[in-house]
C-alpha cells in the first residue's frame, strides 16, 4: 500500500505524538496506589499529545484550521480545511492502565470528512481512510463484517455515566437491543469502537451525546469499509448531534429500528 501525502502527515503526527502516550501508559500504573491517583497526570499527557499534534500539522499545512479535544477550535486562513483532533479517546482506559486508548485525527475540506486515522499506540493498530480510496488497517484493506442475522452480531456501544448523557434513555436501548444479538461490548473509546467496526471486529455500534473529535475519523473508516453511518434520530448531521448509528449495510436498518421502538410509547 501507497499511502497519499496527506495520510502520511497524519500519520507521522500521530506517531510522533503517541511516544510520549506509551511513555506515560508505563507510568499510570505506578500511580494507580497513590491516593490523588494518575487523573491529573493523564490529564498533562492528553494536553502534551495534543500540543505534539498540533504542532506537526500546522507545520505540514499552516493554513488549515483546528477544532481540538482541549484547546478548541483555532481558525487558519485556509477556512476550506480544518483538522479534528482527540490527541487520546479513551482516556478513563488510560487512568486505569487499559491499553484501550487511540489518537484520533480528521481532516475536513468544505464540510465533508475526506481523510482519517485512528492509532492505537500500544497495539500498533492504524486505521487509516481517503475518500474514495477505502480504508484500511496497517497495510491490509479493511471491510466491515458481512453478517445479516443480528442473532448472530456482535455490537458495541457507549454507556453514559455519571452526569453524562441519558441513563434512562440508553436502558430502554440496551433492553431493546439485547435479546435481539450475540452480544454486546463496551471498550471506552468511541474511535476505536469505529475502527473495530470497520475492521469486521464488530457488527454494530451505538452511543448519543458525543462530540467530534470522538467519531470524525471513525465516520469514514466505517463508510469506506463498506459500511453505514447515521444519525439515531434520523437528523442529518451526525458530527453536529454526536447521537450515532452505525453497521453494515444488511443490519443498519433492523437496528435502526430496534433503537427507535425503544423509545416509543406503549399502546395498549
Amino acid at each position: 500500500m501507497i499511502r497519499s501525502a496527506i495520510i502520511n502527515v497524519m500519520t507521522g503526527a500521530a506517531r510522533k505524538a503517541s511516544r510520549d502516550l506509551q511513555r506515560d501508559f508505563g507510568e499510570v500504573e505506578n500511580l494507580q496506589v497513590s491516593r490523588k491517583g494518575p487523573a491529573d497526570f493523564v490529564s498533562a499527557a492528553d494536553r502534551k499529545a495534543e500540543k505534539t499534534l498540533h504542532e506537526e500539522l500546522k507545520k505540514a499545512r499552516p493554513g488549515y484550521g483546528f477544532m481540538l479535544e482541549e484547546a478548541g477550535i483555532i481558525p487558519g486562513p485556509d477556512k476550506t480545511h480544518t483538522w479534528i483532533v482527540d490527541p487520546l479517546d479513551g482516556t478513563t482506559n488510560f487512568i486505569h492502565s487499559i491499553p484501550l486508548f487511540a489518537i484520533s485525527i480528521a481532516l475536513q475540506r468544505e464540510g465533508e470528512i475526506v481523510a482519517g486515522i485512528v492509532y492505537n499506540p500500544i497495539s500498533d493498530e492504524l486505521f487509516s481512510a481517503e475518500k474514495g480510496k477505502g480504508a484500511y488497517l496497517n497495510d491490509k484493506r479493511m471491510r466491515v463484517a458481512a453478517r445479516q442475522n443480528l442473532g448472530e452480531s456482535v455490537l458495541s456501544c457507549g454507556i453514559p455515566h455519571m452526569e453524562r448523557g441519558d441513563t434512562e434513555v440508553f436502558a430502554r436501548e440496551l433492553n431493546s437491543v439485547q435479546s435481539q444479538v450475540a452480544g454486546i461490548r463496551r471498550t471506552g473509546s468511541a474511535a476505536l469502537d469505529l475502527a473495530w467496526l470497520a475492521a469486521g471486529r464488530f457488527d454494530g455500534f451505538w452511543e448519543r451525546g458525543l462530540q467530534p473529535w470522538d467519531i470524525a475519523a471513525g465516520i469514514l473508516l466505517v463508510r469506506e469499509s463498506g459500511g453505514m453511518v447515521g444519525d439515531l434520530d434520523s437528523r442529518a448531521d451526525v458530527l453536529t448531534t454526536g447521537n450515532i448509528l452505525a453497521s453494515n449495510t444488511d443490519l443498519f436498518t433492523p437496528l435502526e429500528r430496534i433503537l427507535r421502538k425503544a423509545h416509543k410509547p406503549a399502546t395498549d
